[in-house]
């Protein structure tokens, strides 16, 4: 058997807050007794930004990688040089993520893992055995979420946004059947949401001349990141939800009730060398042949037999959205 080295939280959930202590403990298991110098325990947090081929520029893929943006980087020594017996040993170990008074430089963002942006934090612990020995090291990912104390009990309700769509709101061209007949869908939407709260509104189709297919909802999350004097934006699709499936009834009130995705979304950021944000697409299908005939494709690409709207979406976190310590 091998000698394993694994990193164990004192919560399941990894999740912390940036005021509080990760506690856990180190666990070795080896066959053998073993000698080891002493063991170091490191945080690490940082918002890794990288911009893809297809997004950038030549210039920009040419200078490659962009520098990670540092949140935390510290070590503490958790035990001194010595001996592990046979068997199982259990090191345990605390870690303050923000001493008092400690002036931080960057903000502890959130815990993100997107398209060209991650925010990530990771526990890493070392345990050198000497040069003729190779050395042990084990590596966890823990989750930061926002504080209490910068959190509003509940976001103030915003009214809820109006807008309506018709085929005079379109930026893109459709089929004429469509163009010609007219049709008119009309509701209203929340443009701000808590990350515990569905995303909610309304939705009525008035007239259409066409047959209507499906009524969608998606979640767009749109990263941008500064590279150089450019903003390169990635936009992409994480979460669809159908609201009506066939020609709905004209004239009927049809509820808006999208749960958020929890592993997928984040509070709305909004950096200096980046941002995170989110929008909701509302897409009308109509009947046609020529989507039959069209493989799938990007749901929230404009087509001949769509018609779409876009809104702004802000994502908040509030206190009744913390876990239950």
């Amino acid at each position: 058997m091998a000698t394993t080295v694994n990193i164990k939280l004192s919560r399941s959930n990894r999740i912390y807050r940036s005021s509080e202590q990760v506690e856990g403990k180190i666990v070795i298991k080896s066959p053998t007794s073993i000698s080891h110098q002493p063991i170091r325990l490191s945080v690490n947090g940082s918002v890794n930004l990288q911009v893809r081929g297809g997004s950038a520029g030549v210039i920009e893929s040419f200078y490659g990688v962009i520098k990670p943006i540092t949140i935390i980087k510290k070590t503490i020594e958790v035990r001194s040089s010595g001996k592990f017996a046979s068997g199982t040993t259990e090191i345990p170990f605390s870690v303050n993520l923000k001493e008092h008074g400690e002036s931080i430089v960057e903000k502890f963002y959130e815990t993100f893992h997107g398209t060209n942006i991650n925010i990530q934090y990771l526990l890493t612990v070392d345990i050198p055995r000497g040069y003729l020995y190779k050395p042990l090291s084990a590596t966890m990912e823990f989750i930061i979420e926002s504080g209490r104390v910068d959190l509003p009990e509940r976001p103030i309700p915003p009214e809820l946004v109006i807008f309506y769509i018709t085929q005079d709101t379109q930026r893109h061209p459709l089929l004429p059947e469509i163009k010609t007949g007219g049709f008119r869908v009309t509701g209203k939407l929340a443009t701000q949401c808590s990350l515990q709260d569905p995303l909610s509104g309304e939705l009525t189709v008035e007239a259409s001349s066409v047959p209507i297919t499906s009524i969608d909802i998606h979640l767009v999350r749109v990263e941008s990141i500064i590279v150089g004097e450019r903003i390169v934006t990635e936009t992409s699709l994480i979460q669809s939800t159908q609201i009506a499936d066939g020609d709905v009834c004209r004239n009927m009130t049809l509820p808006i009730y999208v749960l958020l995705p929890r592993l997928l979304v984040c509070p709305s950021v909004f950096a200096g060398p980046f941002s995170v944000e989110f929008k909701v697409c509302i897409a009308i299908s109509f009947k046609s042949k020529l989507a039959k005939a069209q493989p799938k494709s990007d749901p929230t690409a404009p087509r001949l037999w769509m018609a779409m709207e876009r809104l702004p979406l802000e994502l908040v976190r509030t206190k009744r959205d913390q876990y239950s310590c």
